[in-house]
């Protein structure tokens, strides 16, 4: 089979998700793509905020949305923290789960994963290795601490891969120097459902990964797609076991390609940037065992990211260069189709874009947020300051509304009369 009949059946398992939820970092069909909806294209830090929150701790994760709930995670006086936030800014409970590891980067933190929840539990991960999962109420019911059970985070920097879930369980990826694994626990009782190893043999800081795997439904089968020690693999939701492999990202075994820019599903291809930004590879879906041969679609060094994730749909991929240039590719053939630099600045971009209907959002990391019309060549619409708040989290989409996370503030930015 297969790319055709696989692209026509690929459906993200997050797209049940009601279409005003977010509930995870890249959205409720994990690709960063808003199913629907009018949302601003101007704001400020006064106009159009219809709340902002001052949060109480440090955080990079992306807050997730359930209907009138807002979860985020921040570490505060020594501790992990999830904490709920009503959709009209009000707070409305905390948890504690661990002792915070804080961050090694300037611009991170110990609570760099963003939390995920299937309206009925939201589940937590930190860099200290716990993983907890709560109800909407804000109580707990498991923790688990990874590493306790299974070796000490060995990665030089932050841990970054946020939990993925599928129809049964919540997954995280560990991929570092020494054993690399994936691991999934049930939802609602947190055992251990299976654990499948991961050591591909990449050098040096190049098994190291910080990215997020995709859980997508293939021909009524649940797959897992993770990106990460020079390798794309595919896995069995249901199992763990790896069902195929495409090798070759780093072709020169280049020892620092260590990976944060996640990939992406479009099209019925897996985007996977790597290279520290500097190639971007496509893949077709299926296949058993080494299909490096058979399934690359293309190959490009002509775009890429180091750390924002792409999105796209429609042919069409878009990726937010941490320098500060967008650009999008024909998702069939590689081609660059249009390139945008944007206002010259010293600070980069970390938060992943968002495609809204014909426009595109990227924010910079001193929060200041551009809008593209991807119609229009790219070209700016929209170019909107905060203030310069520290901002590494991605935006999220919901009811016609936008949530900026930045380390100081959560912002609710809403049209007139919201």
């Amino acid at each position: 089979m297969r790319g055709l009949t696989l692209a026509l059946t690929i459906a993200l398992f997050a797209s049940a998700a009601r279409a005003d939820n977010w509930p995870g970092w890249r959205g409720p069909n994990s690709n960063g793509v808003v199913p629907a909806g009018e949302y601003p294209t101007s704001w400020s830090d006064t106009d159009h905020v219809v709340w902002k929150v001052k949060l109480d701790g440090r955080g990079a994760s992306t807050p997730a949305v359930w209907g009138d709930q807002i979860f985020i995670t921040l570490g505060n006086d020594g501790r992990n923290r999830l904490q709920c936030i009503g959709r009209d800014g009000k707070v409305q409970w905390n948890a504690e789960v661990g002792e915070d590891k804080g961050g090694k980067n300037g611009k991170a933190s110990g609570s760099n994963p963003s939390c995920v929840t299937d309206g009925e539990f939201v589940f937590a991960y930190f860099k200290s290795g716990d993983l907890a999962a709560f109800d909407l109420k804000g109580k707990q019911q498991w923790q688990k601490n990874v590493q306790e059970m299974y070796g000490d985070n060995t990665l030089w920097w932050d841990l970054g891969t946020s939990p993925v879930l599928t129809q049964d369980h919540v997954v995280i990826t560990v991929m570092q120097t020494g054993p690399s694994f994936l691991a999934a626990f049930d939802k609602a009782t947190g055992e251990l459902a299976w654990k499948q190893d991961r050591d591909l043999g990449a050098p040096l800081e190049a098994a190291q990964s910080y990215t997020t795997p995709i859980v997508a439904n293939v021909g009524g089968e649940e797959r897992i797609y993770v990106v990460g020690a020079d390798h794309v693999t595919a896995h069995s939701a249901a199992t763990g076991k790896e069902l195929w492999r495409v090798g070759g990202l780093n072709p020169t075994q280049h020892k620092y390609f260590r990976s944060i820019s996640s990939p992406t599903l479009i099209d019925g291809l897996l985007i996977a940037p790597y290279a520290r930004g500097g190639s971007v590879t496509a893949v077709r879906l299926g296949g058993q065992g080494d299909v490096t041969q058979s399934h690359v679609a293309w190959t490009t060094t002509k775009a890429g990211a180091d750390v924002p994730t792409p999105t796209g749909k429609d042919g069409r991929v878009y990726f937010c260069r941490d320098g500060g240039e967008v650009v999008s590719l024909d998702t069939k053939s590689g081609d660059v189709l249009h390139r945008t630099p944007l206002e010259k600045n010293r600070a980069k971009y970390s938060a992943s874009p968002v495609l809204v209907g014909d426009n595109l959002y990227v924010t910079r990391e001193d929060g200041k947020t551009f809008v593209l019309d991807t119609t229009d060549k790219l070209k700016v619409v929209g170019a909107n300051d905060i203030g310069g708040e520290q901002t590494v989290a991605s935006p999220i989409f919901v009811d016609g509304q936008i949530l900026l996370r930045t380390y100081d503030h959560l912002y609710c930015i809403g049209k007139a009369g919201q």
